[in-house]
C-alpha cells in the first residue's frame, strides 16, 4: 500500500478519486498525482580520528534512534545546497560535501501513510564549527568504527547501508 492509496478525494476539485498503482487521477478535473519518493540529502562527517558523527532523533518517526545528519530537500533546492543547509540546522556545522557515498530508498515512518524516501548521502568535511544538537536532533555523538550502534538502535535501514558503504570504502 502506498501513500496515494489513502486518497479518497481530489485535492484540486474535491471530486471522488480512486488511486490506481503509482498514480491518482481525477475524472472530473483531470488532476493527476504520482507516488514518488521524497529526496533527502545527508552527510557522513568523519573526523581526523576516523570517527563518524551520528545524531539521535528528537522527533518521530524513530524518535530516540541514531540517524545520519541531513533531511528533506526543499522544493527546487539543489541536493548539495540541502546538505549544507541541513547540517548547519541540525549540527551547527559548516561542511563541504566531498563524494557521493551511498544512494538508498527507505521508508520514513510506518503504515500506509509512510513516505518513501530517496536518500543521497555524501562524505563531508567539516569546515567550521563544533557539533551542537539543534533543530530536530536530541544528541550528537562521534562513533569509532568499532563502536557503531547496532541495527536495532538505528532509525532507518539507510543508516546501516551508509555505515556499511563507509566501512567498505575504508577497507578498500
Amino acid at each position: 500500500m502506498g501513500r496515494l492509496d489513502l486518497w479518497r478525494f481530489c485535492p484540486a476539485c474535491a471530486a471522488p478519486i480512486e488511486p490506481e498503482g503509482g498514480r491518482a487521477s481525477c475524472q472530473a478535473c483531470g488532476f493527476v498525482a504520482y507516488a514518488s519518493s521524497a529526496p533527502t540529502a545527508n552527510a557522513l562527517c568523519v573526523d581526523d580520528r576516523g570517527r563518524v558523527l551520528l545524531c539521535r532523533r528528537a522527533i518521530e518517526p524513530a524518535k530516540g534512534l541514531w540517524d545520519i545528519p541531513g533531511g528533506f530537500l526543499e522544493e527546487g533546492e539543489q541536493p548539495l545546497d540541502a546538505v549544507r543547509r541541513e547540517l548547519r540546522e541540525e549540527t551547527g556545522l559548516d561542511v563541504t560535501p566531498l563524494e557521493l557515498l551511498c544512494v538508498t530508498v527507505d521508508d520514513y515512518g510506518e503504515g500506509a501513510g509512510a513516505a518513501k524516501t530517496l536518500n543521497l548521502t555524501w562524505l563531508a568535511r567539516i569546515d567550521e564549527g563544533e557539533p551542537v544538537a539543534a533543530d530536530d536532533v536530541a544528541e550528537l555523538r562521534w562513533f569509532a568504527r568499532d563502536e557503531l550502534p547496532p541495527p536495532e538502535e538505528c532509525a532507518f535501514a539507510t543508516v546501516q547501508a551508509v555505515l556499511r558503504a563507509w566501512r567498505r570504502q575504508q577497507d578498500a
